[in-house]
């Protein structure tokens, strides 16, 4: 026989013991975790009329969670974010798998809920003035100007678009990164 369990319960322990305890996530994997949980929330709300609060967990079937993610879509949410949220919900229901065993059935029909797939678009390679720009934004007069934009030009030199994430951070790159989404740049 199948006991109810108690949605909220389970998130609980979901986000205190599972994420913060167990797998020590990041703030920001917590925090996009809490959203998605938000808004599915409120979207069940909607849905079945009953405050979350009161919610078992059997009630949060595979096209209840469809019908969510269809949702986000239509209020034009890109694949990307649609696809960050089922995995939100597919972590989740995994958790939910050794907590829950008793709904095995339910949360095997959630986790087939497959990804969307979506076209990548494709990197585009800088002009010159766009290189001259970037390679002009750091500080030269600086030890950390001088490092930015050794880093920069090796980049640039080679093709090499990661050392640039990785520089991100430097004070330098940071100025050439707003140069570049400046809508009102000469190029």
């Amino acid at each position: 026989m199948i006991h109810p369990v108690s949605f909220a319960a389970l998130l609980e322990r979901f986000f205190t013991q599972r994420l913060m305890q167990q797998r020590q996530a990041s703030p920001h994997t917590i925090s996009s975790y809490r959203d998605t949980f938000r808004l599915f929330l409120k979207f069940v709300q909607q849905r079945l009329h009953k405050p979350p609060s009161s919610l078992n967990f059997e009630e949060i079937d595979a096209p209840l969670i469809v019908a969510f993610l269809d949702g986000l879509e239509k209020h034009g949410l890109s694949v990307r974010s649609r696809n960050l949220r089922l995995t939100a919900l597919h972590s989740f229901f995994r958790y939910a798998a050794f907590e829950a065993p008793d709904h095995s059935a339910q949360i095997q029909r959630v986790l087939a809920i497959p990804s969307k797939r979506f076209t990548r678009t494709l990197v585009q390679f800088l002009t010159r003035a766009e290189v001259d720009a970037l390679l002009a934004a750091p500080d030269q007069s600086s030890w950390f100007g001088r490092r930015d934009h050794a880093f920069l030009l090796v980049a640039v030199q080679t093709g090499l678009p990661p050392v640039l994430t990785s520089v991100s951070s430097a004070r330098g790159a940071r100025n050439a990164a707003h140069l570049l989404r400046d809508p009102h740049a000469p190029w």
